[in-house]
């Protein structure tokens, strides 16, 4: 007999069944943090974002499209700024708990955003973190990682073309911690969330975006610098002008 696919065995096995969800305390002084942040990296602070104005929400929706042809011309850092609070900005605090741009489920905040920067005035190319808390970028690494970005994106030249790629990772165990293997689907979820959430901002900013999660798991885990494990890799979006 044929094992059953990996993809349907988890559908399966991680189904609510009524009377099934037991509830409980959660040990609250192993909860996981919420963000992470690389001490000791230079840090680069983003402008303040945009929160009244802009283009009414249902032209935006309207004209959201993927985009895979992208001119040459460079992002503003003040455009990057809007795009990364769209994704994932603090935009209200309550209790310590800093609730966020896109939903997360249990506000878990299981998704890190990674940005390989090919094409922003004033902001060197390479690869950054981004600061949930401070609003800022943390340098990681620096240079023209257009070609390496690509290859694990399942070889797309989009990601060598775009001005930026925003990478996501999950860290599995903040989810976990509440959800146990649920977890997995909502992890999912939460960064489908976040990509719309850019993917609306980037047609509000006159920019056009393509979501990517067809990508070499171990290619982008490396370049990021993260385990593949404990934290992985699960989407990208491409970012420029429309060519």
């Amino acid at each position: 007999m044929r094992d059953q696919p990996v993809g349907d065995e988890f559908q399966e096995r991680t189904k609510y069944q009524r009377g099934d969800v037991r509830g409980g305390r959660l040990d609250w002084a192993s909860k996981p943090p919420t963000h992470k942040s690389y001490p000791g990296t230079p840090k680069i602070a983003l402008s303040e974002p945009t929160i009244v104005g802009g283009s009414p929400i249902w032209d935006v929706i309207l004209e959201r499209r993927s985009e895979r042809r992208f001119q040459g011309i460079p992002l503003k850092e003040e455009e990057l700024s809007q795009l990364l609070w769209a994704a994932q900005g603090i935009t209200q605090m309550e209790q310590s708990v800093g609730f966020r741009a896109a939903p997360s489920a249990g506000a878990l905040y299981p998704v890190e955003t990674y940005v390989v920067i090919h094409a922003v005035e004033g902001i060197e190319a390479g690869l950054y973190h981004y600061d949930v808390a401070h609003h800022q970028l943390e340098q990681l690494k620096v240079g023209d990682f257009r070609n390496a970005i690509a290859r694990a994106a399942l070889d797309q030249r989009m990601a060598a073309r775009a001005n930026v790629v925003l990478v996501w990772t999950a860290v599995f165990e903040r989810s976990k911690w509440k959800y146990r293997q649920r977890a997995y689907r909502y992890v999912y979820l939460d960064a489908g969330h976040i990509a719309q959430n850019v993917a609306l901002a980037a047609v509000a900013l006159g920019m056009g975006s393509c979501q990517i999660a067809a990508l070499y798991d171990d290619e982008a885990n490396a370049l990021l610098g993260v385990d593949g494990v404990g934290e992985s890799t699960i989407y990208m979006t491409v970012v420029g002008c429309p060519g």
